[in-house]
């Protein structure tokens, strides 16, 4: 009998060459022979995702596989969480977190191969207030860039490193009330502050070098304010997977945090923009996703 495999496609994503991503995937799949029945499915917004994986688990399909960037992993993956779903990645985006954290490659024939005979791995997932992320969330100067570059219509990592050259300038960072698992208080002032469940934040950018997506706690980062004299060290410390050495960076494990911010602003999830209030809570969800992985 023949296995039904629904491929969820962001038609836009990348370079917007989800169509021919999903051609390439079907002739990949028939010249294997594998014994799978490929469904492709062209997005066109959340509830579009939602209702495609409703309907898909309704009609016995238990592999769902995300084929775009790290907004189509997140809400692909919001949509079976807590059920016998199981996620692939086909990663086609511009940062790729949660995928390269997952070690799950770009060459679409090596994800393919995952997808087909991968194992299974149980992962966690936040909750920031009551929106779901499973790689990293934030507020701060990151939440900041997020919004800006959502407003680019071009993409990829120089456009995001554009946005961060032009904002650094202009943001001021904000004062922090934390309360960690209802018992440690901390007052900052803060470049940024990232949720972590995953290492990074995509492109190979580490906030979280001890980040464990299946650890039941998340990872707590507090970068400091630092000066413009200093960046080169962070940036290459960040790339390097060693900011978790820097004196400008605290990270605390914990499975809730209570976050009281100066002002309302920006927040994202998973790379993609969103708003905070003032009062804002994370948590962390232990072994809610089930993935495809290597």
């Amino acid at each position: 009998m023949m296995e039904k495999i629904l491929f969820i496609v962001n038609p836009v994503s990348g370079r917007g060459n989800g169509r021919r991503l999903a051609d390439f995937i079907i002739r990949r799949i028939s010249r294997v022979g594998a014994s799978v029945e490929p469904v492709v499915v062209f997005t066109s917004g959340k509830k579009d995702i939602s209702r495609v994986v409703a309907g898909g688990l309704n009609q016995g399909i238990r592999k769902f596989v995300a084929v775009g960037g790290d907004g189509t992993v997140n809400e692909v993956a919001s949509a079976l969480v807590h059920t016998d779903g199981i996620m692939g990645i086909i990663p086609n985006g511009s940062g790729n977190g949660l995928a390269r954290h997952l070690k799950i490659p770009r060459k679409v024939s090596s994800a393919l191969k995952i997808i087909l005979g991968g194992r299974v791995c149980n992962i966690d997932y936040g909750l920031l207030d009551k929106q779901a992320f499973f790689c990293v969330s934030g507020v701060g100067f990151d939440a900041r860039i997020g919004d800006v570059y959502s407003a680019d219509k071009s993409r990829g990592f120089s456009s995001y490193a554009r946005a961060i050259v032009r904002e650094y300038f202009k943001y001021k960072p904000q004062k922090y009330r934390l309360l960690i698992d209802g018992k440690q208080k901390i007052r900052v002032r803060a470049l940024l502050i990232t949720f972590a469940n995953a290492s990074q934040y995509g492109n190979n950018a580490f906030i979280a070098p001890g980040a464990d997506v299946s650890d039941g706690l998340l990872d707590v980062c507090i970068l400091r304010p630092f000066s413009i004299f200093s960046s080169p060290g962070i940036v290459c410390a960040l790339f390097g997977k060693r900011l978790d050495r820097s004196s400008l960076l605290q990270t605390i494990k914990c499975r809730e945090v209570e976050v009281r911010q100066q002002n309302p602003g920006s927040a994202h999830y998973d790379g993609e923009p969103g708003k905070a209030g003032r009062k804002i809570r994370i948590s962390l969800v232990s072994q809610g996703l089930r993935v495809l992985v290597p």
